[in-house]
């Protein structure tokens, strides 16, 4: 009995990791290149609705930044 129930459970977990596929919820990842004379503000602003204040701690937590410097070229993903 026991030997059938572990060959059971065997079976489901293999066929779980073969045919798991990402369901997409999260949507697609989005990147920006930082460009000359941008700041966290003006990005948060372009990107997000409301209070920037928010979406710039988001871009800042997304990217591990330790403040809010940002350098022309820099890619940032934007959650």
């Amino acid at each position: 009995m026991f030997a059938k129930v572990a060959i059971l459970a065997t079976v489901a977990l293999v066929g779980w990791a073969v045919f798991a596929r990402p369901t997409g919820a999260h949507g697609q990842r989005v990147f920006y290149r930082v460009r000359a004379y941008d700041t966290l503000w003006t990005i948060a602003a372009s990107h997000y609705a409301g209070d920037p204040r928010s979406a710039i701690w988001q871009i800042e937590q997304a990217n591990k930044l330790a403040d809010t410097t940002i350098h022309p070229g820099e890619v940032l993903l934007l959650p």
